[in-house]
């Protein structure tokens, strides 16, 4: 079996960071979304990936090879974002007949990734959810099965939200789908979607079961991001700042910070997490995420993002700033 994790979207949502930084490469709970998605695969058992790779893909092959030196990857340019339907039909050279668990890119999920990969039929993630016009939903019939599946419906027949997990054992129908919806030109919302392959599949009598996954951190908005930081935080037990002694500095829990971090005169936390290399001095942070190589100077600051090789300085702000950017606010 083959994971296959797209990540070569733009990041629209999380601008300024994504202009530098993929989304899928921003700090979160002393991790990056990326990192946790691998570490979840590798402990199920899978350990060949496939990387859909486009703007700032460098940052993603720099990172994996750095992280994870020994994993068996594979990585395919998406130089024409059509959407994740093409995305992932572009692998069919890399995947061939393998099993796939697709797992996008910003989805990071509680579920038992080991039951999913080892079962005998093909899964998708599901959760539910308020207003699902804005997710792919799955319609389930009264044995326990998918029946139907559809994209972002305008008036939607179910509440269950497709999470952007996907575990598929026919991938040969899958490629097939694909492709036959790509040489038809069918777009759902402008753009060549999964899940209509997916439904496809469903018509041409492929059996799909959903499993619910119990928690879905969204990663594609800065305060939904500042969420999930504060749950993964709470999950991941980040406590480890208190064995580091920090000048005149009170740390509230959870709260991670990266190697090489200067931190003086300060309050950091709660639900905080601070890159490596950064220096804070005379500062409250609290419930933020902070870049890599940042300096931080007599500055308030709460529900923020600050991205990496960044300084600021100077009074009470709630921010949202990508790298490489210096700001006196005195």
């Amino acid at each position: 079996m083959k994971a296959i994790i797209p990540v070569a979207g733009a990041g629209t949502k999380l601008r300024p960071h994504s202009y530098t930084q993929p989304k899928a490469l921003i700090p979160l709970a002393g991790k990056t979304v990326l990192s946790i998605i691998i570490d979840q695969m590798l402990e199920a058992g899978i350990d060949e990936f496939v990387f859909i790779v486009g703007y700032l893909g460098d940052k993603i092959r720099d990172y994996v090879k750095a992280k994870y030196p020994d994993l068996k990857a594979h990585y395919v340019q998406q130089i024409d974002r059509q959407g994740i339907g093409h995305a992932i039909q572009i692998t069919r050279e890399v995947v061939n007949d393998d099993e796939v668990m697709v797992v996008l890119g910003d989805t990071i999920c509680d579920y038992n990734v080991k039951a999913v990969v080892e079962s005998d039929c093909s899964m998708l993630g599901v959760r539910k959810v308020d207003d699902p016009r804005e997710f792919g939903v799955a319609e389930i019939d009264e044995n326990g099965f998918i029946d139907h599946v559809v994209e972002k419906p305008h008036i939607p027949k179910s509440n269950m939200a497709l999470v952007g997990i996907y575990k598929i054992k026919e991938s040969q129908q899958l490629f097939q789908c694909l492709e036959s919806n790509y040489m038809k030109g069918l777009r759902t919302h402008g753009e060549y979607s999964l899940t209509d392959a997916l439904d496809c599949m469903l018509k041409q009598g492929v059996k799909f079961k959903p499993f619910k996954v119990e928690t879905w951190f969204d990663c594609g908005r800065k305060d939904t991001l500042l969420e999930s930081n504060a749950t993964l935080l709470k999950k991941f037990d980040a406590h480890n700042t208190i064995q580091h002694q920090f000048e005149n500095t009170v740390i509230i829990p959870p709260v991670s910070i990266g190697e090489g971090c200067d931190i003086k005169n300060s309050i950091i936390g709660p639900d905080v997490t601070i890159g490596e290399n950064t220096r804070i001095n005379y500062s409250i942070v609290r419930n933020s995420i902070i870049g890599s190589f940042s300096n931080l100077f007599d500055i308030v600051l709460e529900a923020s993002i600050i991205g990496s090789d960044t300084g600021l300085k100077g009074e009470t702000r709630t921010l949202s700033i990508g790298d490489n950017t210096n700001i006196d606010l005195g």
